[in-house]
């Protein structure tokens, strides 16, 4: 059950939406009542055909400037192989410190589509886990010690300081499909970001209580953990709408393995497109009605997601903010108390 503050955000789509637009998107979100706005971080898009690609660090820098509340983040930059994981660090550090208490960053280990294309070798599951486990470790030091001498696998640094840096630290959030990250999360991170639309026993029987226990072992408080799951919803007064809209993020509903190693955003359009519009909705809470949309969400807020980061696969943006803070959010903030 809900038994902590929650947040409500939504998801920047810096796959389906150019720059200029995200940032007035997040500031529309604040003066719509949302509490934060994260962006995805994709070299490419999962579609070639009217997609976008801006890169993640210069949209925060720009909406920060635009906005004064909403808290801002990545969800996720994938810190391991066309970033050094110090650059990251670097990056986002200079965001913290332009917009103190305002900014955090959300990791992950990675997809095929924004990598190989700068001819970086797509390495198996089990060295993008070990990459990302290091990348952590590495980004934490960076952000808390002065000249960081580090000799790992993957990445080593020599007398490497993060001179510009805030005063309160950068909350650092690890991304799980599966249990190992969300021990990975429990153990060294301050919370774990994951995705809906999977089944809720993923996440009652495995996620949640893979990074709760992580954390526990470990001698951290597992409540004190931001648990924040990007929440895919189609909500609109015309349900027509609410179920085409989800047309143009179809590729959620391909195999795992198929997306993950996809390289060409041409060929992921063409995969996506031959999906049923049925298959493409799957992923999501299609509804037209308020309280329905709601009760589908409330299982979530039960389960004890402390941030959920709303992300809306249609093309008006705007009306879909308009509509949800005015017959969703509502709603939401009298359950989460």
């Amino acid at each position: 059950m809900v038994g902590r503050d929650v947040r409500f955000g939504y998801k920047l789509s810096g796959e389906q939406f150019g720059p200029t637009e995200l940032v007035e998107l997040a500031v529309a979100a604040e003066e719509h009542g949302f509490d934060s706005a994260a962006v995805s971080d994709h070299f490419q898009p999962w579609r070639h055909t009217g997609g976008h690609s801006p890169f993640s660090f210069a949209v925060l820098g720009a909406a920060g400037q635009r906005t004064s509340r909403i808290v801002l983040g990545t969800s996720v930059v994938t810190p391991t192989l066309r970033y050094h994981p110090a650059i990251v660090a670097q990056a986002m550090a200079t965001l913290g410190s332009l917009y103190p208490n305002r900014i955090w960053l959300g990791v992950g280990s990675g997809e095929a589509l924004n990598e190989v294309p700068l001819a970086v070798e797509w390495p198996d599951a089990k060295e993008r886990f070990a990459r990302l486990k290091e990348a952590v470790g590495l980004i934490n030091r960076l952000w808390s010690e002065d000249r960081v001498s580090f000799e790992g696998t993957f990445y080593r640094t020599h007398n490497a300081t993060i001179y510009d840096r805030p005063a309160t630290p950068i909350p650092l959030y690890v991304a799980a499909s599966g249990p190992s990250a969300a021990r990975m999360a429990g153990r060294v991170a301050d919370g774990m970001i994951c995705t809906s639309g999977k089944g809720l026993e993923l996440y009652a029987e495995t996620l949640l209580p893979a990074t709760r226990d992580a954390a526990q072992r470990a001698g951290r408080d597992p409540d004190a953990l931001e648990l924040v799951i990007e929440m895919k919803v189609s909500f609109d007064t015309d349900g027509r709408r609410a179920l085409e809209g989800t047309r143009n993020w179809a590729a959620l509903a391909l195999p795992a393995d198929q997306k993950l190693d996809v390289v060409d955003p041409l060929e992921m359009e063409r995969l996506a497109d031959a999906l049923p519009t049925a298959v493409a909705a799957s992923r999501w809470i299609v509804s037209s009605d308020p309280e329905e949309h709601v009760e589908r969400i409330r299982p979530y807020l039960d389960l004890g997601f402390t941030q959920l980061l709303f992300h809306a696969p249609g093309a008006d943006q705007l009306r879909f903010l308009e509509q949800y803070a005015a017959d969703v959010l509502p709603r939401l903030r009298r359950i989460a108390g």
